[in-house]
């Protein structure tokens, strides 16, 4: 899995040697924070917006031209050799979730075709979809296949909300409580949104977003259904919202430098095995269709994410779940790599 993104720039909010987090432009391997580009012509971010992503997001269509005129004075004219003396390695900052105080995070649930199939066909715990009477494996399969094919033709999204406190660092320890049994990794492509969105339909929606970061959507899966409370359907609070259950980045990159949000290669590997290895060309719903939906009951503002659901190949399809001291390594392609230790 490859480090590197091969596009103009991406955005950070990074540390270095435990000072308080900043943001950052990155290009290729290097980090420059914003404030390194006061004094070039025409870049005309205030101090206060130098050190935060979200608020960068809150102007986002009048700030993004001087994000391309900064990086070209990165690259070019009389600024860069300064500029690149200010640069950093990767290596050398702690990555924060890049956009910081998000107002609302969304998570989009069963939203992968082979994703749900799996959980039907291999998690005991799974309730809810359709399989409760059923113990055939081949009618198990047809039974979720015309699920999801119903789903994709007519359904509505399966949204939750997730504490914004829960984000982390891309590459921060995960913290695993003693008492779950079955933590699971769900990594997903995530959308930011960059204006605010009231009613918009889904041909309007692609204008609303932003750019794309990755999140992990970390499951305690035995969690999710109480089974002392079974008629009251999902836990979500339980089931996700662990401190530090949503590694969120390492970067935020600009949607004008994403050509096709469905054809993504969205990989995880555990200790070094390949789990996850599936393309966002497998979502059901799409993204216009998940902020139209999310549009039409509150109001999205800049800085909320949403992450649009997770692929096949998690903990419960292989019988697998995390556990102290594995390593767990996730990409998306063009968006970076996330790399963290379970404790």
């Amino acid at each position: 899995m490859s480090d590197r993104i091969h596009l103009p720039f991406a955005l950070a909010r990074v540390s270095i040697s435990g000072c308080p987090p900043f943001a950052a432009m990155v290009v290729d391997d290097r980090v420059i924070a914003m404030s390194a580009f006061e004094g070039v012509p025409g870049f005309s971010l205030p101090a206060h917006e130098c050190q935060s992503i979200r608020m960068i997001l809150e102007r986002w269509q009048d700030l993004l031209p001087i994000l391309h005129l900064a990086r070209a004075a990165y690259e070019d004219g009389l600024h860069s050799a300064h500029l690149k003396s200010l640069s950093i390695p990767e290596s050398a900052v702690r990555f924060y979730p890049p956009v910081d105080s998000p107002r609302q995070v969304f998570c989009t649930g069963a939203n992968y075709r082979q994703h749900v199939i799996g959980l039907m066909l291999g998690d005991p715990d799974m309730r809810g979809l359709g399989n409760e009477d059923v113990t055939d494996p081949v009618e198990l399969r047809r039974r979720a296949e015309a699920i999801m094919d119903e789903r994709a033709a007519n359904g509505v999204p399966y949204v939750f909300l997730r504490s914004p406190e829960t984000l982390s660092g891309a590459n921060d320890p995960v913290y695993l409580p003693r008492h779950f049994t079955k933590p699971d990794w769900e990594l997903e492509l995530a959308v930011v949104i960059g204006s605010t969105a009231c009613d918009v339909s889904a041909a309007e929606a692609r204008s609303c977003v932003a750019g794309y970061t990755i999140l992990n959507d970390l499951t305690a899966r035995e969690r999710i259904f109480r089974k002392d409370m079974p008629g009251m359907g999902t836990d979500w609070l339980q089931g996700k919202n662990w401190r530090g259950s949503a590694p969120c980045g390492p970067y935020f990159v600009p949607a004008c430098f994403v050509a096709d949000p469905y054809a993504l290669k969205i990989q995880l590997s555990l200790n070094g095995r390949l789990m996850q290895d599936e393309s966002t060309a497998d979502m059901v719903i799409s993204i216009e269709r998940q902020i139209e939906y999310l549009a039409s009951i509150l109001t999205l503002h800049p800085g909320d994410i949403i992450a649009t659901g997770s692929p096949a190949g998690n903990g419960s399809h292989h019988g697998v779940f995390m556990a102290p001291n594995d390593r767990l390594e996730g990409t998306i392609s063009g968006l970076g790599t996330q790399r963290f230790a379970c404790v």
